[in-house]
């Protein structure tokens, strides 16, 4: 790709109000963005916590609990969180399959939703490597900055 064709590109954003622009051509992608840059964060590692012993509860034990709990099925797994507000979309059009699923493996190039904000499309990408064990997002439903959206059990 040419300077000058990704120069016009840019205009044609600037004077479309567009911020992301993918561009892919054989094995060459680029990819423009516009606007402020949002650093990606670190992923987040899902943990429920455990209640602490002494705590204060509301019905009393009627006898010791010699019971063991097993560890969480979600612990260890990382969590692919919603970068902003907007509408959760599973699949790139109505007919067509999930980006991911349950079992999926994904790498940190994986495209795993879209989320429409604004009218605008944003592909999102996992970020993480691992494999996909809880789908937590809503088709076609709101999604909150920071939502959990995903569970990966890294690789």
């Amino acid at each position: 790709m040419s300077v000058g064709l990704l120069e016009q590109i840019v205009k044609l954003m600037a004077a479309n109000d567009l911020n992301t622009v993918d561009l892919r051509d054989g094995e060459q992608r680029v990819v423009l963005k516009r606007g402020a840059v949002v650093e990606p964060t670190a992923p987040v590692y899902y943990q429920p916590q455990a209640p602490q012993p002494g705590g204060v509860s509301s019905v009393p034990p009627s006898s010791p609990s010699t019971t063991v709990s097993a560890p969480s099925e979600d612990a260890g797994t990382i969590a692919i969180e919603s970068p902003m507000v907007g509408t959760f979309y599973a699949r790139p059009t109505p007919d067509a399959k999930a980006f991911v699923n349950v079992g999926t493996l994904i790498n940190e190039d994986t495209d795993v939703c879209i989320i429409e904000a604004m009218k605008v499309f944003n592909n999102i990408k996992a970020e993480v490597k691992g494999t996909i064990t809880k789908v937590l997002a809503e088709d076609g439903k709101p999604v909150e900055f920071g939502q959990v959206m995903f569970l990966v059990k890294p690789n």
